[in-house]
């Protein structure tokens, strides 16, 4: 029987397993539980049985969900939902009241996990906000999660006015009720909207940031008013003076966090990254930021969560969060918290009170009023954007789903007495209800919103995007000395980082009397003036005043290998090297520039000065010329991109040129493709940087000569792809090395990393192909040098 992942049999099988785990399990807690009741207190046993339950049951359920195209934290809260009184509670009840007793003692081990949990969930979401996305969309965004708020807040305030007294905690909380009720209807799961519209290929379309924009607004909207209503219903009463306080407190907190929060969190991470060597020393500090600012929002009077979601947004920019301290973060929060906190909701809620066909019916007319509310609101707002029709059908489709969001509001609401059980339990089975019916509403949608040519064309362009290396860079390191090329280094430095303030480190070399201090001003000011031209000239990149970049300059170190290793070891995405006597007489790379890079394992950028008049530093501007060798090769590809970043603010044009081999027969016709595909792709990034790109084959057997050749017919600098590999002295091919050695005008070689060679020889004799990064081989054309 053919089955796949989607398939009956894996998800039946799937389970069968969980069924006989989570059996096996509440045995083994039950006869825990059992014996706990001989001593006395709180059973260490009983809440490592809880936890275990939860997670083995949320994450199955989980699993299940997403094999039929669902959330898996719907399934975490269903799992929750089930072990609870709905479900374990009716079928076992004695086990279920041994395992999850009432014991308030017991229950607050759990529930202690929970409430972290919480705050570890909003400091996820904060992170996963994307401003900068909604600064990109504009006013579309901003009219529908208006309308998107306004309307289902009236719907779920005015619903609060007619509820039961029964259904509420107090007969004199209604106000309160009802400000909460329709602010837990007005918002959006980010985290879920996010997952479809990415899932149907919709991220980077116009209307998939559309949707993204609008429930970040929601989220971020929906979050203060929730911590201002938690405020009032805190002080018990609608008191003018105090609601201003916490409006106002609210309002300052968010403006400081934004401001100069944004920075001193941005300085605590980096300050614990290059200087903190115990393991995980960053995400300790994330968590000390998270919590501080969760007690600064308690103690205005707001609730916490809000200070650990705003932690999430400033912690999620900071520019140098590498991707695995987040996938670090992430995980531990997606593998404990996520499920237990999810589990914990759905124990709260008792389904069998729907019983009471009251209660079902007002339940019904919850989820109509939710979903009603939700959809017009956003489709109004869409229409008012100019969306279409169908645009906007699927904007309000999307806005639709509650899901883990509304699961934190309602349990958050529970634990303060602002919600009844009865009220509460409602207000889940409407968030798995909405949720679990807008992935397919919205996937249909989707499928019907046709691609325009202009979006097509943009889309195509940041499909090169995404293959782009400077794109990718978050720091640089940069070791130069005081000379010109020293200097022009410098300059290179602030045109690849400066349209977007990208934290660059200096390490002077001293100049000739010896004054390390001299060469990092020098080198302060050079980089500066090409900051200042990429932000000038930076319209599709987000600017930074150059004044607001993180340059650091340490003029006190000794440079060697040993020091950029122990820098490097502080997170740096490619390292620019410039000095005087990179070469020897006979053209060899020098003692003092394999010192320097035998220190740095990853991604270089060496420049080198040439043998002629203006070799020590050119003047680009529009009038000059890049020439670029290709060979369609990974590290060849980078150099473009790189020259691209260097040509577009200084208004040079660029010059690629393919050295093909002479001899061929046989494939003559295959490598002719070749070449022009690889001229193709590289045309293809010229027009994406706005740079005006001239495209040449020359066939030659000798690549060196022919490039220097080349370049000595009006090139003012050659950038040049090699690869390199591991070992204290660089070896970078032939090819580079005669151009390095024969070229008249300044060469930018771009070095991949280190190859390992272990890896690079297995995986060579895997294909039968030749090593690239072997230095036998030519990394020009690909062959054994």
């Amino acid at each position: 029987m053919q089955t796949n992942n989607h398939g009956t049999l894996p998800v039946r099988g799937l389970v069968i397993v969980l069924l006989g785990t989570a059996l096996a399990l509440a045995s083994a807690s039950a006869w825990s539980a059992e014996g706990a009741k001989i001593g006395s207190g709180a059973s260490e046993a009983m809440f490592v049985a809880q936890i275990l339950l939860l997670l083995v049951v949320g994450r199955g359920f989980g699993e299940i969900l997403e094999r039929f195209g669902q959330p898996a934290v719907m399934g975490q809260l269903i799992g929750g939902i089930l072990l609870g009184p709905s479900f374990f509670g009716w079928l076992w009840p004695s086990a279920q009241h041994l395992i999850f007793p009432s014991d308030p003692t017991q229950m607050s081990m759990i529930k202690a996990v929970g409430q972290v949990g919480i705050l570890m969930l909003l400091l996820l979401t904060g992170m996963e906000t994307d401003l900068r996305l909604v600064r990109r969309v504009g006013a579309a965004c901003v009219s529908i999660s208006t309308t998107g708020i306004l309307v289902p807040f009236a719907c779920g305030f005015a619903l609060a006015q007619v509820l039961p007294q029964s259904l509420l905690p107090e007969p004199d909380q209604r106000l309160v009720v009802g400000l909460f009720l329709g602010t837990a209807l007005s918002i959006s799961s980010v985290k879920i909207v996010a997952i479809i519209v990415r899932e149907m290929n919709f991220m980077r379309r116009d209307l998939g940031q559309v949707i993204v924009a609008s429930a970040i607004i929601e989220d971020t909207i929906g979050w203060v008013i929730i911590a201002m209503t938690f405020g009032i219903a805190t002080n018990g009463t609608l008191d003018p003076l105090s609601l201003l306080g916490t409006v106002g407190g609210t309002m300052l907190f968010m403006a400081f966090s934004l401001t100069f929060g944004r920075r001193i969190v941005f300085m605590l991470i980096r300050w614990t990254n290059d200087n903190l060597r115990s393991e995980y020393a960053v995400i300790t500090v994330i968590l000390v930021i998270m919590g501080a600012m969760a007690l600064i929002t308690d103690a205005i009077g707001v609730h916490t969560v809000l200070g650990a979601f705003v932690a999430g947004i400033l912690v999620g920019e900071s520019p140098i969060l590498s991707d695995r301290i987040e996938s670090q973060l992430r995980g531990i929060i997606t593998a404990l918290f996520m499920p237990v906190f999810f589990g914990m909701a759905g124990l709260e809620a008792d389904l069998t009170v729907l019983a009471d066909p009251t209660l079902a019916l007002l339940t019904a007319a919850l989820v109509i009023v939710a979903s009603v509310g939700k959809f017009s609101g956003a489709f109004a707002g869409s229409r008012m954007a100019r969306l279409s029709w169908k645009e906007a059908f699927a904007v309000g489709s999307a806005m639709n789903a509650r899901g883990s969001t509304e699961v934190i509001v309602a349990t958050i609401g529970l634990s303060m007495s602002i919600l009844s059980p009865n009220l509460f339990t409602m207000i889940v089975t409407m968030a798995v209800i909405t949720t679990l019916l807008m992935p397919p509403m919205l996937r249909w949608a989707l499928g019907r919103i046709p691609l325009h040519r202009g979006e097509k064309e943009r889309l195509e362009r940041e499909a090169l995007d995404e293959r782009g290396f400077v794109a990718g860079l978050q720091r640089l390191l940069l070791v130069a000395d005081d000379s010109p090329v020293g200097r022009f280094t410098a300059h290179l430095a602030g045109l690849l980082g400066g349209a977007r303030g990208m934290p660059t480190t200096i390490l002077p070399l001293a100049d000739a009397r010896g004054d390390p201090r001299r060469a990092a001003d020098n080198h302060l000011e050079a980089l500066k003036h090409g900051a200042s031209i990429s932000a000038g000239v930076a319209r599709e990149r987000e600017k930074l005043p150059v004044d607001k970049m993180q340059l650091t300059a340490r003029p006190d170190w000794e440079v060697s290998a040993d020091s950029i290793a122990e820098e490097a070891r502080k997170g740096y995405d490619l390292m620019l090297v410039g000095i005087d006597k990179a070469l020897t007489p006979k053209g060899a790379y020098s003692r003092k520039l394999n010192e320097l890079t035998g220190g740095f394992d990853g991604p270089l950028c060496l420049v080198l000065k040439g043998k002629g008049r203006n070799a020590k530093g050119p003047a680009l501007d529009e009038g000059s010329t890049i020439l670029v060798p290709v060979n369609g090769t990974e590290v060849a590809r980078r150099a473009a991109d790189v020259a691209f970043a260097i040509a577009r603010p200084t208004g040079a044009s660029v010059r690629a040129l393919y050295v093909s081999l002479t001899g061929r027969s046989a494939s003559t016709s295959l490598s002719h493709r070749h070449e022009e595909a690889t001229l193709k792709d590289i045309s293809d990034l010229g027009e994406r940087y706005s740079v005006p790109v001239r495209t040449d084959l020359r066939t030659h057997r000798a690549a060196a000569e022919t490039i220097c050749r080349e370049a000595a017919r009006g090139a003012a600098l050659v950038v040049m792809g090699v690869a390199q590999r591991s070992g204290r002295e660089l070896l970078l091919g032939d090819t580079a090395a005669g151009v390095a050695a024969r070229c008249e005008v300044p060469v930018v070689l771009v070095a991949a990393e280190r190859a390992r060679r272990g890896d690079a020889e297995a995986e060579a004799q895997r294909t039968g192909k030749p090593d690239a990064r072997d230095p036998r081989v030519d990394p020009v054309d690909n062959k054994p040098g």
